[in-house]
């Protein structure tokens, strides 16, 4: 059996989009008997939140749709990233513009947004400010679930 495919989701503290991007994608592959071809987890371009539990209205939105993240807590993104996972997806411009910054090189050819795997050309919006979680999820959700689809139809792995 081959390594699971190793995807970490980005955004800036880590407590809103990129953490229901993980526990989506979790539920995705979950639901499809795939969860033991994946390794997902997310992580903050700021140290703003680091070790703090999901925002509440992430945590209401995921509660709603039956996804658990319970446990999770803020973790930084951290220069060894870059090797220790095969797909880097950020949630807007401005994460995409610090992951470069803040894992070099070793990241060239890993890093995505995550919109583009909806065929989107737009961020996501973040939901700290919107206060829009719903939207938030709609986004991810969308996502999350061409991602699957490009994943599955083998784009990653050629």
């Amino acid at each position: 059996m081959s390594a699971p495919y190793r995807i970490l989701f980005v955004c800036h503290g880590n407590i809103c989009r990129s953490t229901m991007a993980e526990f989506v994608m979790k539920d995705l592959v979950a639901r499809r008997g795939m969860a033991d071809a994946f390794d997902i987890a997310s992580a903050a371009t700021h140290d703003d939140a680091i070790g703090s539990p999901v925002h509440r209205g992430t945590r209401a939105v995921l509660e709603a749709q039956g996804i658990d993240c319970g446990g999770k807590t803020a973790r930084r993104l951290r220069r060894d990233d870059a090797e220790q996972w095969d797909l880097i997806v950020g949630m807007d411009e401005a994460n995409m513009r610090d992951m470069r910054r803040q894992l070099g090189r070793g990241a060239d050819g890993k890093l995505r947004k995550l919109l583009e795997f909806a065929d989107l050309d737009r961020d996501v919006a973040d939901p700290w400010y919107t206060g829009d979680f719903d939207a938030t999820y709609d986004d991810v959700l969308a996502g999350c679930t061409g991602l699957l689809a490009w994943l599955t139809a083998g784009a990653a792995r050629s």
